[in-house]
């Protein structure tokens, strides 16, 4: 899940590699690492140093933040007793749990005005009821909500939460929910090994492999994820080489920056040269949306302080 995912936490540890131990300073090395950190590092490994070792501010958007209102409200719901997840029941969730949200810092930091708050609670909205769009949650067997998991995956120190674990007659499967617009075939893949780590972590546990994984992309579509002993091996494997090279990066202290599109969007790219340099010649040459948020980060930076 994106928005309630852990952060890691620096803290001393050690990890094998065949005989050797890596070990890392203290300051640089995570506790864990998350589907959505491991991503990160691998998208972009100086991003995952400002954000997780240096702690710089990256406040979620208006929309991520919609999503954490979203799974708020369908985590009490999917709680209830099946014959009371009903649309009337989720609607009176979410005025229940809106203060909550109200004062979350996540939302506080947004700024919103009072129509920017009105459309904030219309699109939270949409979101939760697209739920019924892509199933009926009184005929789902919950058995969990918002599963934290812990676990070591190959020598990796684990840590996801699970949005849902439902019980069907193929057995166990591990749904997530998703509020924002499904990614193109590019960006899919991202997705679909956080769900693999998920049954990788759950089978660790106790022994019981999911039959499935499903991503519900509210009001969409839904997007199912084969559960095999090769692509869960492939996703371990991957985990590991990225925790590796984590721990490569934390005993050089070098955290390469990659370069790409995706640089108009890093809240952090101020701080990178080869960032900065990557937005100034895409908006340059034309190829760089103007409402990226990487062209006023840049600005704010160069401009001198009052």
């Amino acid at each position: 899940m994106t928005m309630t995912e852990p952060a890691e936490q620096a803290e001393s540890a050690e990890e094998p590699t065949g005989d050797k131990l890596l070990e890392a300073p203290e300051r640089y090395t995570p506790k864990y690492l998350s589907p959505s950190s491991a991503s990160s590092f691998r998208e972009c490994a100086r991003r995952w140093k400002f954000r997780y070792v240096d702690r710089l501010p990256d406040p979620p958007g208006a929309a991520a933040v919609t999503g954490t209102f979203a799974h708020m409200v369908l985590e009490k719901l999917m709680q209830e007793p099946e014959e009371d997840r009903t649309v009337d029941r989720a609607k009176k969730l979410a005025r229940e749990l809106w203060p909550a949200m109200e004062s979350h810092p996540d939302y506080r930091g947004l700024e919103l005005d009072e129509r920017g708050g009105l459309d904030f609670r219309i699109n939270g909205w949409r979101a939760i009821e697209g739920l019924w769009d892509l199933e009926d949650p009184g005929r789902v067997a919950v058995a969990a909500t918002e599963q934290d998991v812990r676990v070591e995956i190959n020598g990796v120190p684990f840590r996801g939460i699970i949005d849902r674990l439902d019980e069907t007659a193929e057995g166990l499967v591990v749904t997530d929910y998703k509020s924002g617009k499904a990614p193109s075939e590019r960006f899919a893949s991202n997705y679909a090994t956080q769900m693999l780590l998920y049954a990788a972590a759950l089978t660790e546990l106790d022994g019981r492999k999911p039959a499935k994984a499903q991503l519900l992309y509210l009001g969409q579509k839904v997007v199912e994820v084969e559960i095999t002993d090769d692509n869960l091996a492939q996703a371990v494997d991957e985990l590991r080489s990225t925790w590796l090279a984590i721990m490569e990066s934390c005993i050089s202290l070098e955290f390469e920056a990659s370069t790409g599109p995706l640089c108009g969007w890093c809240p952090f790219v101020a701080q990178c040269p080869e960032g900065t340099a990557e937005v100034l010649h895409r908006a340059k040459i034309g190829k760089l949306r103007s409402d990226a948020p990487a062209l006023q980060h840049i600005a704010q930076a160069e401009s001198p302080e009052d």
